[in-house]
């Protein structure tokens, strides 16, 4: 039997609703750490199935399991909060009990945490698998990249985030964002501490019919505009503008525009520059770098095209026209002329 630790160096929260099928396999890989200064804290959330008979099995091997069973059903979100505030360690991983976790995952994250003090979230590549082809999802190292990704997507594999306790603060995952309520708080720590991708997938992501993100898309969408709307307020722009649309297409590209949709998102688009010029909460290079990716694929994909909008871009935005390879500057001059 493994001795439990009083106080363990890391806290392992990982929330579980009727996840018999999984199960087993998801805290083998906890368990089986190549690190193994840690407690793994497992929140029942009223489980009707197996479960609790599953957890305690492993729990009479190894004593570095604790759980907490809920009487009603809470949700993720509201357990993984509840495992911050119960988390012995100085650092907290977070798992799914469908996901596994590859041997020196806990390792490596650790370490980073422990020679970088500056960083206060860890997370990972992951891979997902379970569905019809395996796909590693790969996202940038460097700080200052990841807080330009955020302001398009979610630049964080949840399950693979390891934080420092005191980075995490008061920070905590609000229901409202349910179900990207990850992307809301991580989108929020973003700018409270610096963040680091090991460069290296360091777990698998289970694809399976009940994954919120495949049988909830209209919150997806409702909670991810939401999220994106706020990360404008670094730019001086309320959530409430009604030009917000217009700005967030300026950050994420969005398909069949018209050619005078696309002119108001690039006016969008330099404001969103002149106001990180007096602000500084992004690098310039960076934001620019991104918004002109955005802003030539909007071309790419426009609603309609006409000779008005091609002189336009050939004349007026000459920055972003010059950025336009050869091949897709002819293949739009013809869909122009064509109209």
């Amino acid at each position: 039997m493994t001795v439990r630790m009083q106080s363990p160096l890391l806290s392992v929260i990982m929330p579980v609703f009727n996840g018999e099928k999984f199960l087993s396999e998801t805290i083998e890989s906890i368990l089986n750490q190549t690190f193994t200064d840690f407690e793994l804290l497992i929140l029942n959330d009223n489980s009707t199935d197996s479960t609790q008979a599953i957890i305690e099995r492993y729990q009479e091997k190894d004593s570095r399991i604790r759980t907490i069973i809920k009487e009603s059903n809470v949700g993720p979100a509201n357990l993984r909060n509840e495992g911050f505030s119960l988390a012995k360690g100085e650092y907290i991983a977070l798992m799914d009990a469908d996901d596994i976790a590859l041997p020196t995952r806990f390792e490596k994250q650790v370490q980073v945490l422990n020679t970088n003090p500056e960083v206060g979230v860890c997370g990972t590549w992951f891979t997902f698998f379970g569905g019809k082809k395996n796909k590693t999802v790969k996202q940038p190292e460097n700080h200052d990249k990841i807080k330009i990704s955020f302001l398009s997507s979610c630049s964080i594999g949840n399950p693979t985030v390891m934080v420092r306790k005191s980075a995490l603060k008061e920070h905590r995952f609000e229901n409202q964002y349910v179900p990207v309520e990850d992307y809301d708080l991580w989108s929020r720590m973003i700018f409270t501490t610096n963040f680091h991708i090991v460069q290296e997938s360091l777990l698998r992501y289970r694809q399976h019919d009940s994954n919120i993100s495949k049988t909830k898309i209209e919150n997806v969408n409702r909670s991810v505009r939401a999220v994106k709307s706020n990360m404008l307020k670094q730019f001086g722009i309320d959530s409430s503008d009604t030009n917000v649309d217009v700005y967030l297409n300026a950050l994420t590209m969005k398909r069949k525009l018209t050619p005078e949709e696309i002119k108001n998102t690039i006016k969008a688009s330099k404001f969103i520059i002149s106001q990180n010029e007096k602000l500084g909460n992004f690098d310039k290079v960076l934001l620019k770098k991104q918004i002109d990716s955005v802003l030539l694929r909007t071309v790419r994909n426009a609603k309609k095209h006409n000779m008005s909008f091609f002189n336009y871009l050939k004349n007026e935005e000459k920055d972003l026209f010059r950025q336009i390879k050869f091949l897709d500057k002819t293949i739009l001059f013809f869909k122009c002329i064509t109209g």
